[in-house]
């Protein structure tokens, strides 16, 4: 597995991060994913490509920068 950073502008608070970590683990369960909302990044330890997780962020209303 790989650990995949990514800048996501548009994280707000909490429940921006429970959003995006749902998402990623309805796909990828066996993914590790820290959403840090200070810093407005999501780290993604995963199998998936980098698209893919791109796309999941994407698919739920974020931007990633």
């Amino acid at each position: 597995m790989t650990v995949i950073k990514f800048s996501v502008p548009s994280i707000t608070c909490d429940g921006c991060a429970k959003t995006i970590t749902e998402a990623i683990l309805t796909h990828e369960s066996d993914a590790k994913v820290d959403v840090d909302v200070k810093e407005k990044t999501v780290s993604v330890d995963t199998g998936a490509s980098e698209e893919s997780v791109k796309q999941m962020i994407v698919a739920v209303g974020h931007t990633v920068a």
